[in-house]
């Protein structure tokens, strides 16, 4: 039997609680939707996280569930855990009779666990995508049950178990290619200087804040350089109570930029020339695209310690300087800027070893696999 060819397809898009997980879901929500064939897309998540906001941003008709990362220990909060986990599992099976998809596509992470394991329970294809070098539970879960699973690293293969996996790399946000590093820095209002981004992911990173912090006046007394720095929303009111102690006339530093958050980020990253960052799957993606030299600062308690062996995988590639987290004191954190502020062929050098890692039709291949996940 054939398939309808007339035949409009609902889909359903699932991942949430970073940006990592969500917006490489996003863009593939995005590619969906301007298929022929694409009928509707519904974006599944945690209305209390960041996927809601997004979501709605780019007009995707949101099906909410509730559901929390997993308590690491046994205990009366595991059990809570188990029962919110039933409840939103038996809520994601409702919304597949109701709206009935051909098919899920999920990007993993804890946000994404109810729906995947409800089209597992009523036989629904599903695609799911891992974002990074270390799959993460969920992938690892319900791998075995999809139609066929996308990666982001070539790593991700010997640690996944499943029928079909192919090595895409992590979907690009079409904005990153919309516009170069003269116009993103004119957009933003900056001069055309050697420019810094210090950033923690969408969720921001206390470390890297404080680090910075303590660090600007000598920055900005050496060197003639402009930074941009993005707090996190949750950091922003105590970094700049920092900033008044540390470094009291911040304000008056036109080439400092601090803001909570960049609703446009690429922006920033495209204006710069070197990031100094998280090293989540999406933040190394992004700096990739962006062409950005890049010091990385692995979060310590990422689970698998994924974001160590991200960020290693990097360093392996002589794309990105490694900074260790223990180690990420003021006096190292200048010392790393300044490998590449002092030298410029090794910059440029990172530069274009992160450019040649872009694949760039990440997207669109995962696209075309879940289209043929479809028969």
């Amino acid at each position: 039997m054939t398939e309808d060819i007339n035949k409009k397809h609902v889909y359903f898009i699932t991942g949430g609680g970073t940006g990592g997980h969500i917006y490489p879901a996003v863009a593939v929500g995005k590619a969906l939707e301007k298929e022929a064939d694409t009928e509707k897309i519904y974006y599944v998540g945690n209305p209390d996280n960041l996927e809601k906001r997004i979501a709605d941003d780019k007009v995707f008709d949101f099906l909410d569930v509730k559901i929390s990362g997993m308590p690491r220990t046994i205990g009366l909060d595991f059990v809570k855990w188990s029962f919110q986990l039933l409840a939103a599992t038996v809520k994601s099976v409702g919304y597949i009779f109701k709206y009935k998809p051909s098919l899920v596509f999920g990007t993993g992470g804890y946000v994404s666990a109810p729906m995947l394991f409800a089209s597992i329970l009523t036989r629904t294809p599903f695609v799911i995508h891992e974002c990074d070098a270390i799959p993460g539970m969920v992938s690892k879960l319900v791998a075995p049950f999809a139609k066929s699973v996308s990666a982001a690293f070539e790593i991700s293969k010997d640690k996944i178990k499943a029928k079909d996996i192919r090595v895409n790399g992590n979907p690009i946000r079409e904005e990153f290619l919309s516009i170069d590093r003269y116009h993103a820095r004119e957009a933003l209002h900056l001069k055309d200087k050697l420019t810094i981004v210090v950033m923690g992911g969408s969720q921001g990173a206390k470390k890297l804040n404080t680090v910075l912090v303590h660090s600007l006046k000598k920055l900005f007394k050496k060197y003639d350089i402009q930074i941009i720095h993005q707090t996190g929303l949750k950091n922003y009111d105590e970094t700049i109570r920092e900033l008044k102690k540390a470094y009291p006339n911040f304000t008056e530093n036109s080439f400092y930029m601090v803001r909570p958050y960049f609703k446009k980020m690429y922006l920033p990253m495209i204006a710069s020339d070197i990031a100094v960052s998280r090293a989540g799957s999406l933040s190394i993606s992004e700096i990739c695209v962006s062409g950005l030299a890049s010091i990385l600062v692995p979060y310590p308690f990422a689970a698998a310690d994924h974001q160590r062996k991200n960020a290693k995988e990097m360093e392996a590639e002589n794309a990105s300087i490694y900074l260790d987290d223990r180690e990420c004191t003021p006096e190292h954190f200048i010392e790393k800027l300044e490998e590449l502020i002092n030298n410029t062929q090794k910059m440029i050098e990172l530069q274009n070893n992160a450019k040649r890692l872009v694949k760039y039709d990440a997207t669109s291949n995962i696209v075309k696999q879940i289209k043929e996940a479809l028969n």
